[in-house]
């Protein structure tokens, strides 16, 4: 399910029409960064950069502090909300077209919130700040913010189970690169230093969880695989919820909604997520 949900999630940080709605707001949208975290941070309000780097785990505080909280100065968390809801209306319009009144979006659209709704959002904060948001009228609308609580509830439990096991942001990256899951320039993306890298690398070797030359041990993929299990098992209870007979109708009705997301060229073939190699 994370498999067909994450890209319908996506979107809103790649199309077009989210970056108009951005720039309409005043933001700069020759780089990817300040529409992104505008858009994933509206949600908790406007928080600072300590909490909004805490949600976020992975990228480093100084990624973070260049764009929170002055985010807040260009709108505010309300007018943000608006507008990523008026861009995700338009984009999904756009991918799906006649598809979005369709029986098949309704349906889907129902069943996903169902289990959005049955989330347990206990130590969730993303999660629980989306959950809070009211549901749009729009089914399409209503699919996406159904798909965004459910991958904010499961990146939130993988925060747990990158803690349990010990993995601090960076060598959480470093041991995810280690796998062969992502590379390590995709994931230079989060913005952390060759030094806070091979830093992180000498930890995990210490460990016994790489090798010199940066793969993983039989360890390291041991302890990933657990991580990947124990993320799996935290976000169990959604799907629970709506049971074996409807979470199988859900995939049937979302597969031509993702074939249309992943044909459109909108993601990058490249991603830091580990999503077909996880």
């Amino acid at each position: 399910m994370w498999h067909l949900l994450e890209p319908l999630h996506a979107v809103l940080y790649y199309a077009p029409e989210a970056f108009e709605e951005a720039a309409a707001l005043g933001y700069e949208v020759g780089e990817r960064w300040p529409a992104y975290f505008a858009f994933r941070a509206a949600p908790l309000g406007a928080v600072g950069a300590v909490r909004a780097a805490s949600a976020f785990y992975s990228m480093s505080p100084r990624m973070v502090e260049r764009y929170i909280p002055a985010v807040w100065e260009t709108a505010s968390p309300a007018a943000v909300l608006a507008a990523r809801s008026r861009g995700v209306d338009r984009a999904y319009r756009s991918l799906f077209g006649d598809r979005v009144p369709g029986p098949e979006m309704r349906e889907a659209a129902a069943l996903a919130r169902c289990a959005a709704e049955a989330a347990d959002l206990s130590g969730r904060p993303l999660a629980a700040a989306n959950a809070e948001l009211s549901w749009s009228r729009e089914p399409h609308v209503q699919l996406w913010q159904a798909a965004t609580v459910l991958r904010e509830h499961r990146g939130d439990g993988h925060v747990a189970a990158l803690m349990t096991a010990g993995l601090d942001p960076v060598e959480a990256l470093v041991s995810f690169a280690a796998i062969g899951a992502a590379s390590r320039e995709v994931l230079g993306s989060r913005e952390w230093s060759a030094r806070e890298w091979e830093e992180a690398r000498e930890r995990l070797a210490a460990r016994g969880l790489v090798a010199e030359d940066g793969a993983a041990t039989e360890a390291g993929r041991a302890l990933r695989e657990r991580v990947e299990r124990e993320t799996d098992a935290l976000a169990a209870v959604p799907w629970q919820a709506l049971g074996v007979d409807r979470t199988a109708r859900l995939a049937e009705l979302l597969g031509e909604f993702w074939v249309a997301v992943i044909g459109s060229g909108l993601l990058p073939a490249a991603n830091s997520l580990g999503i077909g190699k996880v």
